[in-house]
């Protein structure tokens, strides 16, 4: 098994969505009352190679998310920046890889949030998976108003809907395996949006768990704090303390979305809470 860390441009955010503020509207309200930004994060879609093909999880940013004028949603109009070329776009990215349209087997995105699936276009012929629920919050007028504009997907955008089985992994009370032999995994993770996922894959020596959104990096993870967004913050909790007994208890490589240091962990197999 071979795994790829794609940097797709990057995002800034305010720092009260990175760590929550207080406590039910007050802390997703303090996003919008926050005047301090991040520095710019990297935006990170990954590729596994493994004997089934390849799988990518999400597709990270794409160029056209720059025309954020198409949306009045608040947040992506004021609270959100991204930074990207064309070339940084993830198609690009795997072709100097080596890795065609084609040779993607599947398309697996943890949630619809358009810095995660910005770059389907890119996936004509691959089978995309899309749990039922991040789907329905997107679909209609509710989801427009959400900031689901069709401009976000290519025509042809008619995702599988990825269910979870009711079998635990882990810690993990919902999950689904991917390939046959089992080595890639994906498992309920809400908080960041209700019906959030995450993919674990397992190369037999070490395990790793590409995490979206569930937190932007792995210090908030293992500290068990909150971001800024989350609704339920009794799952979100859960969530984190799912993911923080999994990694505790096997040799585990955790990679969010926007953790700069990401790649480098990726690269050097460092486990998570591993001192540096």
């Amino acid at each position: 098994m071979k795994v790829h860390a794609i940097q797709t441009g990057f995002v800034r955010i305010k720092t009260a969505q990175v760590e929550g503020r207080g406590h039910g509207w007050s802390r997703r309200l303090a996003i919008f009352a926050d005047p301090t930004w991040t520095d710019w994060l990297p935006t990170y879609a990954w590729a596994i190679d493994c004997s089934e093909g390849v799988i990518v999880v999400d597709t990270g940013q794409g160029a056209h998310l720059l025309e954020s004028g198409k949306s009045l949603h608040p947040y992506v109009r004021w609270e959100v920046a991204f930074r990207i070329e064309p070339e940084q776009e993830i198609g690009p990215q795997l072709r100097a890889l080596g890795v065609g349209p084609r040779d993607v087997k599947r398309v697996v995105l943890t949630h619809l949030h358009m810095d995660h699936d910005g770059g389907l276009a890119h996936f004509p012929n691959s089978e995309i998976l899309v749990a039922p629920g991040e789907l329905k919050i997107a679909s209609g007028f509710a989801g427009r108003m959400r900031g689901y504009l069709p401009h976000r997907w290519p025509s042809w955008f008619d995702p599988a809907p990825l269910r979870l089985e009711a079998r635990s992994f882990g810690p993990f009370a919902q999950s689904r395996r991917l390939t046959a032999a089992g080595d890639v995994i994906a498992v309920a993770t809400p908080g960041h949006t209700a019906d959030h996922l995450s993919i674990v894959a397992d190369d037999g020596n070490t395990t790793y768990f590409f995490a979206g959104d569930t937190s932007y990096d792995e210090r908030l993870m293992l500290a068990g704090k909150l971001d800024g967004v989350s609704a339920d913050e009794g799952v979100s909790t859960a969530t984190l303390d799912a993911i923080r007994n999994f990694v505790q208890s096997r040799p585990t490589v955790y990679l969010p979305t926007h953790d700069p240091q990401a790649a480098a962990r990726l690269a050097g197999r460092q486990l998570a809470g591993a001192e540096v």
